[in-house]
C-alpha cells in the first residue's frame, strides 16, 4: 500500500491524546462513608472490572477512529498494474482534438462529444490537482495557463469545431513548452483525446517523446465511412467571356469504403443556382462533374458548389471565384511601324483590351511585367535590359508575340529565343518577295476551336492569305499555320510558364495579306485570350502564403482582407508583381476564419475577390487504429494506448492501471464506524 500524501501520516501522533486521557484521569475522587460496607464492597469490585473493560474499548475505538481518519487524508492506494505510475502532483496536459473530422458520429453522438464526456470522467481523478492544462486545435492564449479541474470543465461548454488542423507533433511541442515554462520537477503526464486522423496527424514514426513524462493516447473508435468532398475546380479555358458558353469541371472525391451514388451537385453563381450535375463516386476514388454556364456582366463572380452528405457536413460547400472578361493588358513594342497600324486597329477598339504602344527606343522595360501579352513588332535588335525583361516575363507566365522586321537580324533574336527551344533561326534572303499561300490549318487544334464558324469547319478549300517570310526556323514548338511549301508561318512555343507566338513575315502588304484577311483578327484575339493567366479559382487556408497578382509597385502599400464588416491585415510581402499573404490561423483569430469570399482591399478600394476553403485533408476520413498506434510507439515504454474511449468504465480502468485502487473512502467509512462504536459504548454500555 502506498500513500498519495504521506505527510499526513504525521497526524498519527494525535493518538497520544486519547491514550493520555485514558492513563491520567484528572477527575478527583469523592469518598463516601457508609455505616455498613460489607455488602457494598462486593458490588464495587464487580463494577470496577466492567468499567475497566468499557474504558479500554472506548480507547480502542477513539484510537482506531483517529488512525483511519489520518490514513484517509493521506489517501492510501494499491499500486496500479503499470510499472510507471502517474504523478497527480505533476502537470497534467490534456489535448482535446476539436478538428472538423471530430464532427463524425458514432451511435448518433459526435466524436467530439464522446471525447469530452470521457475527458470529464478523467478529471474526476485529478479533482484535487491545480496543475491542469487543456489544449485544443485553437492554440489560444488561455490554454497556456494551469487551472483546477472545475475551470477546465467550464471550458467544455465553449469548445467548438476548429478551423485549423494540427499535427500531433505540434500538439506535443505545445504541451512540452508549457512544462518547460512552469519548470515542473515532478513527473508530468500528457493525454491525447483524438480520432487520430491519418491525413492530419503527421508522421508519428518521427515523434520522440521525453521518457520522463508519460503520454496516454485515447483514440475515438472512428470508422472510415463515406464522405464526399470537392477536391478541385477548374475551367476548360483560362479566359471567360460574358454571354458565351463556358465549361466548369469539378473533381469530387470519396474518402470512404462505400460508393457514393447519385450525388447531386449544384452550381450557384452570385447566389443564383445555374446548373446541376449528378455523379457516382467510387469508394476511395473520384469522379469529375461538368457544368455548362453563361455569365452576364464583367468582373468577379461568386461561385459555389453545394451538395448533401451526412453526417460530416463541414465540407459540403466549396467556394470559388470567376473573373468574367478580365481586362487583357497588351504592350505593343514596335521598331518599324507600318502604315496600317494593324495591331492598334485590332486591340484599341475593343474595351476588353488595354493597349499601350511604345517605340523600342522609348519603352520602359518595367512595363513588361505588368502586361499579359507583349507584341514585339519590327524590332531589329532586341537586346540588353529589354531582352532580359522579356525572357523573365515569359518564364513567369506571360505571352510574347514576335513579328519580324523586313530585314531581321536573326543573330540578335537567337539569344532571345534559343533558350525557349527555337533552333535554326535564319534570315531569308529573298529579294523577289514571292508570295506563297498559307495552307489550311488543323481545325482539331484547340487553338482554332472557336476561330472558324461551324458552317465552314468541314470545308476543305478555304480562302487563306499568302505570305513571304523574312526568316525561318527548323524546330520550334507547335505549328499553327504553315505555307503550302511546308515552311512554318506561325508557331506556338511553350517557354517556362508562358507562350511565344512566332510569325515568319511582317504584316506589311508587300510581305503578304495576313493583316488584311478576315482570319487575322480572330487569331490575334485568340492569342490575347490565351495570354490571360489561368485563373486561380480558390485557395485553402493551409497553403500559406497565397500568391496574388497585383499591379502595384509600391512596397509600402498595405492590403487588407475584408469579409462582410470584418477586416484584418495579414502578414504580407510584395515580390515583383506577386503579393504574398499569410492567412492568420486559429490561434491568431480566436475562433478562426470561416470558408467563403474575401475582398482584397487597397486604399479602401476592392482590388480582387478571392475564395478561401478549408483543406481537403480533414475530409479524408481514415484513422489510426489502437493496434497501429501501439506498433508505431512500440519502442517508447512511456506511451500507453487505450482501446475503447466509448467504454463507460474508461476512467475506472485508467485508475486501476495507473493510479491503482484508491482506499481513502474505506478508511473514512472506518473512521465513522469507530466513532459510532465509541458513542454506542459511552451511551449504552452501563
Amino acid at each position: 500500500m502506498s500513500f498519495l500524501f504521506p505527510s499526513f501520516l504525521w497526524g498519527l501522533l494525535a493518538i497520544s491524546v486519547p491514550i493520555a486521557i485514558h492513563i491520567f484521569n484528572f477527575r478527583r475522587t469523592k469518598r463516601v462513608y457508609f455505616t455498613n460496607v460489607a455488602f457494598l464492597k462486593a458490588v464495587e469490585t464487580q463494577t470496577r472490572s466492567i468499567r475497566k473493560i468499557k474504558h479500554w474499548l472506548i480507547l480502542a475505538a477513539r484510537t482506531l477512529a483517529i488512525i483511519c481518519l489520518v490514513l484517509a487524508f493521506a489517501q492510501p492506494f494499491l499500486p496500479g498494474k503499470n510499472d510507471a505510475s502517474v504523478d497527480r502532483k505533476g502537470i497534467t496536459s490534456l489535448y482535446l482534438d476539436n478538428s472538423f473530422s471530430m464532427q463524425n458520429e458514432a451511435n448518433n453522438k459526435r466524436y467530439l462529444d464522446i471525447a469530452t464526456t470521457r475527458l470529464n470522467d478523467l478529471l474526476g481523478l485529478f479533482k484535487n490537482s491545480s496543475s491542469l492544462q487543456l489544449v485544443t486545435n485553437d492554440f489560444s492564449s488561455q490554454e497556456q495557463g494551469l487551472y483546477p479541474a472545475d475551470k477546465i470543465r467550464d471550458r467544455f461548454t465553449t469548445i467548438g469545431l476548429s478551423h485549423t488542423p494540427r499535427t500531433l507533433e505540434q500538439v506535443y511541442k505545445r504541451q512540452e513548452n508549457l512544462v518547460t515554462k512552469h519548470q515542473s520537477a515532478a513527473k508530468n503526464q500528457f493525454f491525447w483525446f483524438s480520432d487520430f486522423q491519418k491525413s492530419t496527424a503527421g508522421d508519428l514514426s518521427k515523434l520522440k517523446t521525453d521518457t520522463i513524462n508519460r503520454l496516454f493516447l485515447v483514440p475515438v473508435q472512428a470508422v472510415a465511412e463515406k464522405n464526399v468532398f470537392v477536391d478541385s475546380v477548374w475551367l476548360n479555358t483560362p479566359f471567360i467571356r460574358e454571354l458565351q458558353n463556358n465549361i466548369l469541371f469539378v473533381k469530387v472525391s470519396n474518402s470512404g469504403s462505400e460508393e457514393a451514388k447519385k450525388i447531386v451537385l449544384k452550381l450557384s453563381l452570385d447566389n443564383t443556382q445555374s446548373s446541376t450535375a449528378s455523379v457516382n463516386v467510387p469508394a476511395n476514388g473520384s469522379a469529375i462533374a461538368r457544368f455548362n454556364f453563361n455569365l452576364k456582366g464583367k468582373g468577379y463572380k461568386k461561385g459555389r458548389i453545394t451538395f448533401d452528405d451526412f453526417p460530416v457536413t463541414f465540407d459540403n460547400d466549396y467556394y470559388f471565384v470567376l473573373n468574367a472578361s478580365p481586362l487583357i493588358r497588351i504592350l505593343h513594342i514596335y521598331g518599324q511601324r507600318n502604315e496600317g497600324n494593324y495591331i492598334d486597329n485590332v486591340y484599341a477598339n475593343d474595351s476588353l483590351f488595354a493597349l499601350q504602344s511604345y517605340s523600342s527606343q522609348n519603352v520602359d522595360p518595367g512595363l513588361i511585367k505588368n502586361s499579359d501579352m507583349v507584341v514585339l513588332e519590327g524590332v531589329e535588335q532586341p537586346g540588353g535590359t529589354l531582352a532580359q525583361e522579356i525572357q523573365d516575363f515569359v518564364r513567369k507566365g506571360g505571352s510574347l508575340t514576335v513579328i519580324p522586321p523586313s530585314q531581321p537580324n536573326a543573330t540578335s533574336y537567337v539569344s532571345l529565343l534559343q533558350s525557349f527551344g527555337v533552333n535554326g533561326l535564319n534570315s531569308e534572303k529573298n529579294t523577289s518577295r514571292e508570295l506563297v499561300a498559307i495552307a489550311a490549318p488543323d481545325r482539331n487544334n484547340p487553338f482554332f476551336s472557336d476561330v472558324f464558324e461551324e458552317s465552314i469547319r468541314q470545308e476543305i478549300n478555304l480562302n487563306l492569305p499568302s505570305a513571304s517570310p523574312t526568316w525561318n526556323w527548323t524546330n520550334a514548338g507547335q505549328s499553327l499555320l504553315s505555307l503550302r511549301s511546308g515552311q512554318p508561318y506561325l508557331n506556338q512555343i511553350s517557354g517556362g510558364k508562358g507562350k511565344i507566338y512566332l510569325f515568319a513575315a511582317p504584316l506589311n502588304p508587300e510581305f503578304g495579306s495576313m493583316a488584311q484577311h478576315a482570319i487575322f483578327v480572330p487569331i490575334m484575339y485568340k492569342m490575347a485570350a490565351l495570354s490571360v493567366r489561368a485563373q486561380r479559382t480558390a485557395f485553402t487556408f493551409d497553403e500559406n502564403p497565397i500568391a496574388l497578382t497585383v499591379t502595384n509597385d509600391n512596397q509600402n502599400t498595405v492590403y487588407k482582407l475584408r469579409r462582410n464588416k470584418t477586416e484584418l491585415i495579414p502578414s504580407q510581402k510584395i515580390v515583383g508583381s506577386q503579393l504574398l499573404l499569410e492567412i492568420p490561423q486559429g490561434d491568431q483569430l480566436g475562433n478562426g476564419l470561416d470558408a467563403g469570399y474575401f475582398e482584397l482591399i487597397r486604399d479602401n478600394k476592392t482590388e480582387q475577390l478571392i475564395a478561401l476553403n478549408h483543406s481537403s485533408a480533414e475530409s479524408r476520413l481514415d484513422y489510426y487504429s489502437p493496434a497501429e498506434l501501439r506498433n508505431i510507439f512500440s519502442g517508447q515504454k512511456n506511451v500507453q494506448v487505450f482501446d475503447k474511449i466509448d467504454d463507460d468504465a474508461f476512467a475506472k480502468e485508467f485508475q486501476q492501471q495507473n493510479f491503482g485502487t484508491s482506499l481513502w473512502k474505506y478508511f473514512l467509512y472506518a473512521a465513522l464506524f469507530f466513532l459510532l462504536v465509541e458513542i454506542g459504548l459511552i451511551r449504552f454500555m452501563k
